[in-house]
């Protein structure tokens, strides 16, 4: 007896069940991507933040499994996926399966505003990325050479809505690249007067971290000069800016960082799920009914011992990504599967240089001790030694220097809104946004 696996994503829980799977006899992999790479998407803001290069946290899938011959990649989008026959249709041609894996990860969730988005980039992609740089990068030099005051400080005014890692990371770069990277490089405009407003609806940033945690958190943003504000979603975005509360911030830039909610294959599948519309499973992995249909990371709902949901981070991703190539085994070999089981080991987020919080085995830590276990976890993820390196210089070379190597503004594809010219994201809501330019 043989399996054909059929994968969907090639993101952390993908690319982990792929490679755990690599070289096991009597198991055939098919592994579908609508991209050519894999992304590390924990450092994706350094991207945005002109602290990396794209190359260094993105590596060719191919590249991966250049030497597995029980490995295909395909390069594709799946549109539809029935899970009563273990299908998926890619390009237009449908594809079966003995077992059926989806780990398609998420989108950022606009709540309703679809028509924010090409106003507030989310950071989910190297596109995005790179779309926030430029945006950052461009608001600078606008300022350079604008003559009235007050459209100078609008251009010098950023605001970054969600409070969480990706936000709390986003808004303190913006601060630290102005005051500190950036500082001497501009003649006419006073960086050291850039603005940064992280607007959080909750009532403390880093809501998923220990209370202690959340406030050393505000503390190091306030310190670097970041304003945050809490209690108030942000409203009525425009080209000029936004609203919380009673209060107008007049802003040429402004970020997405506030939730995230899963790929949009989860509405084709018609099973049980989730408040945040990640799909239910059982606890070896498998979608309710369908045993030989699975569900990873973060299109995946799924309790732990206490009964609370798993988030959707890259641990998870991994160690599900890890059990599942277990129980496939196990299918194989005529055992029984084992149910899921996630191993806490913390969590942490960065701040600025030298400025970071941490939580593992129930303890908190901040400042440099935290940023450095922060360099030193992150670089120790990264998939190659190449990448490990090249971005363990990069860091030490910033450090020391105060520079950033990546300051490029690149140029894409244009749409107008308003009276301002915004770059098109190319996201899923394509044919929405058409209709509204």
């Amino acid at each position: 007896m043989s399996y054909k696996v059929g994968i969907v994503g090639a993101g952390f829980a993908g690319i982990t069940l792929a490679q755990e799977l690599a070289g096991a006899s009597r198991i055939e992999v098919e592994l579908i991507d609508r991209r050519n790479h894999h992304l590390f998407q924990p450092l994706l803001y350094q991207v945005a933040m002109a602290g990396l290069n794209p190359s260094d946290i993105a590596i060719p899938i191919r590249k991966l499994f250049a030497k597995v011959k029980n490995v295909q990649v395909l390069l594709g989008e799946v549109k539809d996926v029935n899970i009563s026959k273990k299908q998926v249709c890619m390009d237009g041609q449908w594809r079966r399966y003995d077992k059926l894996v989806l780990a398609c990860g998420a989108k950022h969730d606009y709540f309703g505003n679809s028509q924010w988005e090409p106003l507030a980039p989310g950071l989910k992609t190297i596109e995005q990325a790179t779309e926030i740089r430029r945006r950052v990068l461009t608001a600078f030099e606008m300022a350079e050479k604008c003559e009235d005051d007050k459209e100078r400080e609008a251009y010098l005014r950023f605001c970054v809505v969600g409070g969480g890692p990706t936000g709390v990371e986003l808004a303190g770069a913006i601060r630290e690249m102005a005051t500190v990277t950036l500082k001497e490089d501009y003649k006419q405009a006073d960086l050291s007067k850039t603005e940064v407003f992280l607007i959080e609806a909750g009532d403390r940033v880093l809501a998923s971290f220990h209370p202690n945690s959340s406030k050393q958190a505000e503390k190091s943003l306030e310190e670097l000069g970041v304003t945050v504000l809490k209690g108030e979603p942000a409203r009525n975005l425009s080209v000029d800016g936004l609203e919380v509360g009673n209060q107008k911030i007049d802003a040429r830039t402004t970020l997405w960082a506030a939730g995230v909610k899963p790929s949009s294959l989860v509405n084709c599948m018609q099973v049980s799920q989730h408040s945040s519309g990640r799909v239910k499973i059982e606890k070896d992995l498998s979608v309710p009914g369908h045993p030989d249909v699975f569900c990873l990371g973060d299109m995946a709902y799924l309790e732990n011992d206490t009964g609370e949901g798993l988030p959707g981070m890259a641990p998870v991703a991994l160690q599900q990504g890890k059990h599942l190539a277990k129980n496939l085994k196990a299918d194989l070999e005529g055992r029984d599967r084992q149910p899921f089981h996630y191993f806490d080991k913390g969590q942490m987020a960065t701040i600025g240089r030298s400025r970071a919080v941490a939580e593992t085995a129930g303890r908190q830590f901040s400042g440099l001790p935290a940023w450095l276990a922060w360099v030193f976890i992150h670089v120790l993820y990264l998939l190659r030694f190449r990448n490990k390196m090249f971005v363990l210089m990069q860091w030490i070379w910033g450090y020391f220097s105060f520079g950033r190597g990546a300051r490029l503004i690149v140029q894409k594809k244009w749409r107008f809104y308003g009276g301002e010219d915004i770059q098109y994201l190319g996201s899923e809501n394509e044919s929405n946004n058409e209709k509204q330019a």
